[in-house]
């Protein structure tokens, strides 16, 4: 194990990833028992978040607005979109604050500080997994059969993933040095919300707009997810984009944020504690 004794400037990763891969399964381990710990329904109020926005907006477009019935699935769709983003918001909103929580294990102990927002993620990720046991049963309910493409789901989580790690290391450096970031994340987490095919499929909007809502990673990995998981008429991501060429935008956006928050977190994270 790691020592214990404190070291100004520790490692970011460690110079073993078999032994940083187990420090990150132990704390997002430890962080999901945690947060349910005490609680009488435990898991179920997790699940049951997306599960009252799924019923209150699927009401509000279908039986108010009248929007979505011209949309194969669209139900089905709606709660896969609702579950995948709030996965992203969950992962990026407690990213923003985890250095700070984790002050006390950073002031005291020397271990790979990377291991904090990947075990939040993490942490955030075995929640959705488990979302997805319901959103899957949603789907037998509704007819929706199973079919080769799925096998893409595994790469589109993991897309989603890393664009939240990218954003969440980012999001936690910040943090430390500005307390304003996380009120501006939450407000930056609703325009992205809406500027996400959640609420509604790519193909509502106009055609030229369409190129503009996939230069989002988010909208990428919706748009892909619905054509391989739920219909497979609805146009891919390759067909929405209308060329390869057009997709280097999203994907320089992933690699970027990734890149930058790597580095940012590399430079920041060794001297965090000091400003905690």
């Amino acid at each position: 194990m790691y020592a214990y004794a404190y070291d100004p400037r520790p490692e970011i990763v460690g110079s073993d990833p078999r032994r940083f891969f187990a420090l990150v399964f132990t704390l997002a381990v430890n962080d999901f028992k945690l947060r349910f710990f005490g609680s009488v329904l435990g898991y179920l109020w997790s699940l049951m978040r997306p599960l009252l926005l799924f019923g209150v907006l699927y009401a509000i477009f279908t039986h108010v607005i009248r929007f979505g019935g011209d949309i194969k699935f669209y139900p089905v769709y709606l709660l896969t979109a609702i579950v995948m983003f709030n996965f992203f918001a969950e992962a990026t909103n407690r990213c923003v604050t985890c250095l700070l929580e984790s002050e006390s294990l950073i002031r005291k102990v020397r271990f790979p500080r990377l291991a904090i927002p990947v075990s939040v993620v993490t942490s955030s990720l075995l929640n959705f997994l488990l979302a997805l046991l319901a959103v899957f049963v949603f789907y037998a309910a509704q007819g929706v059969e199973p079919q080769l493409r799925w096998l893409e789901m595994p790469l589109l989580i993991l897309v989603l993933a890393l664009f939240a790690l990218g954003c969440g290391m980012l999001l936690s450096v910040l943090y430390v040095r500005f307390r304003d970031v996380q009120p501006i994340w939450e407000v930056a987490l609703q325009v992205l919300f809406y500027g996400s095919p959640v609420l509604y499929v790519l193909t509502v909007a106009p055609e030229a707009f369409q190129r503009k809502l996939l230069a989002n990673p988010i909208a990428c990995v919706l748009t892909e997810m619905r054509h391989a998981m739920i219909d497979p008429t609805a146009p891919d991501l390759f067909e929405s984009i209308g060329s390869n060429w057009n997709l280097l935008v999203p994907a320089g956006i992933l690699i970027g944020t990734l890149a930058l928050g790597t580095y940012l977190f590399a430079r920041e994270a060794r001297t965090a504690a000091e400003r905690l």
